[in-house]
């Protein structure tokens, strides 16, 4: 299929048609190197494929983008890619100044992540605003999207809304970016929760159902939803989890960055966002622990998900993979000279997530989030090295 459109492709560039972008926006795609400063700007005619060499390595690019595993999913195909080819190349220039990367001397994980990971997924939050956006008449306020991205703890899911939020400020569309670890307890409401579940490990600290202040999630929500309009600010809460030797607290307001309206599009994460509460007998079954975090978990439907109008999925084989990604990420902490959990504290920290991993995952896999639908949900199989694989 990629080969059938080759030469539509080439005809494009070598006429000139091809990267209009790059003409309104004079990027310099091409670059030494060595250069200190990548992806930098410069003139505009450096910017076009003007030899055989520079139109082969756009062409290898079309082929590259056309070889990942989401395009289906997201409805795209060959013909489609190669009349949006100057978009891709955008997204992946500016990926590359916010990564401090040259786009022309990318590692092939690095080019994995953005052009068969990222940028697809860009792509398909757009498609969804595109199709939220046709629901209101000219002149009615445009409600933000709220894009919910399910996902484990340590497979990269923070990286990613940052890099689509990075995407759709440079781009001209306000976004905010929300998890649900800002919904946390405070420290002392922490302390209660403990109190209240002697001798259960899973809400000694923060982190399972129960561990979160609902109304405080509802209320935040619901104001950003109302970002319409111009001048419109909000402070997005934040958690500190440094505080109190590692336990965490709600961060002071002050520090709590800005939002200004109208906002485009809501990007709300978590590692436990869409689980559904189970029949007692089968979270028995895991763990007689999680059977009040189950009961916990009724209350989260209209506290959080029911905001979610879309939903991206990032699925993994195997849950033990998030405590070898905890440890990879304590241990470059370490070896930066940072605080950094000991191999024994990760494995603790981890086996409180586990029971809950090991009886929610399988059921958001096979049903999805409550709510959602085939048209609105985006599921991701990643692999170990946190890139998507086609699903078995």
């Amino acid at each position: 299929m990629v080969l059938h459109h080759q030469a539509f492709f080439l005809m494009r560039y070598a006429g000139g048609q091809g990267c209009s972008w790059i003409q309104d926006n004079s990027i310099h795609m091409h670059q030494n190197p060595n250069s200190s400063r990548n992806c930098r700007r410069g003139s505009v005619d450096s910017a076009f494929p003007s030899g055989t060499a520079e139109v082969a390595s756009v062409e290898n690019l079309f082929e590259y983008i056309c070889s990942g595993p989401l395009l289906g999913k997201i409805g795209l195909t060959a013909e489609t890619i190669a009349e949006s080819i100057d978009k891709w190349i955008l997204y992946g220039s500016l990926l590359c100044r916010l990564f401090q990367l040259s786009d022309m001397y990318l590692t092939d994980p690095q080019r994995k992540r953005f052009y068969h990971y990222y940028i697809p997924v860009f792509i398909w939050c757009e498609n969804q605003i595109s199709k939220h956006a046709s629901q209101f008449k000219d002149g009615e306020d445009i409600p933000p999207l709220v894009i919910g991205f399910s996902a484990p703890q340590g497979c990269g899911k923070t990286t990613l809304v940052s890099a689509l939020a990075h995407l759709f400020d440079v781009t001209g569309r306000k976004s905010a970016t929300i998890s649900i670890d800002d919904f946390y307890l405070t420290a002392e409401d922490q302390g209660k929760l403990r109190e209240a579940n002697p001798g259960n490990s899973l809400l000694e600290l923060r982190g399972n159902a129960g561990s979160h202040d609902l109304p405080f999630s509802v209320e935040t929500l619901t104001s950003l939803c109302k970002m319409t309009k111009e001048g419109m600010k909000m402070k997005l809460p934040r958690y500190d989890k440094s505080a109190y030797n590692g336990k965490g607290d709600r961060g002071n307001p002050s520090a709590w960055p800005v939002v200004e309206g109208p906002l485009t599009v809501i990007l709300f994460e978590g590692w436990m966002l869409g689980f559904k509460p189970l029949p007692v007998e089968a979270v028995r079954a895991v763990d007689p622990q999680l059977e009040i975090v189950n009961k916990n978990l009724e209350a989260y439907y209209d506290a959080w998900d029911k905001f979610v109008d879309a939903w991206a999925v990032i699925k993994i084989q195997d849950p033990s993979c998030v405590y070898q990604w905890r440890l990879q990420a304590e241990i470059a902490m370490r070896e930066a000279g940072k605080p950094g959990m000991t191999d024994e504290e990760v494995e603790d920290f981890v086996s409180r997530y586990l029971p809950a991993y090991k009886a929610y995952l399988p059921v958001l896999y096979a049903e999805g989030p409550m709510g959602s639908t085939p048209e609105n949900l985006l599921v991701i199989e990643i692999d170990e090295g946190r890139n998507p694989i086609l699903e078995n």
